[in-house]
């Protein structure tokens, strides 16, 4: 058990207090815990790298923690009319194919390694922009645009998901050629 762990374990245990302050309409404070939950993804995953802290724990955790806390945030928010339903549903999806791929890949083909691409981290950075945005404006009852913000993290939702899909079908082509060689 290293801080790195130590601060997805916090992010773990900060998703059912998130829930519930916005289930009791505490906007605030759910904007400022889901703040704080965002701030420890960033920085245990910087201190993991930078002091070579790097566990399997934490490379399990880690994702388990963000997909965690991100939708349980956004089913809620969604429930609450906050988010329409749409986008959640694109971004559970996309995370359902990625978690589904993954295993059927693994199943079918066997071992791999992912890595989250370029996109991948630019959609799950703006899931959590839409749901501070999101917060911020119930907590302080403004009226922002966030129909266009909305609309980016739903195509990067869905350009992601394909480009999983490919990247782990020309794996899975490479890999059956291989062993066919063999």
């Amino acid at each position: 058990m290293n801080l790195p762990n130590l601060l997805t374990l916090l992010r773990l245990f900060l998703v059912p207090v998130i829930f519930y302050a916005l289930a009791r309409g505490f906007f605030a404070v759910a904007l400022v815990i889901f703040f704080a939950a965002a701030i420890t993804d960033a920085l245990d995953g910087w201190i993991a790298r930078h002091y070579h802290l790097q566990t399997r724990l934490g490379a399990v955790l880690d994702p388990v923690a963000d997909k965690l806390l991100v939708v349980t945030t956004v089913i809620t928010l969604t429930w609450l009319q906050r988010i329409p339903l749409w986008l959640t549903v694109a971004v559970i999806s996309r995370d359902l194919l990625i978690v589904g791929g993954g295993l059927l890949y693994l199943l079918l083909i066997g071992k791999f390694s992912i890595h989250p691409t370029l996109l991948s981290k630019w959609n799950t950075a703006l899931q959590f922009v839409v749901i501070v945005l999101v917060l911020l404006e119930a907590a302080c009852r403004w009226r922002m645009p966030l129909l266009p913000v909305f609309v980016l993290v739903f195509v990067t939702a869905v350009a992601s998901g394909g480009q999983y899909v490919w990247v782990w079908s020309r794996k899975a082509i490479a890999q059956d050629r291989a062993s066919g060689q063999s």
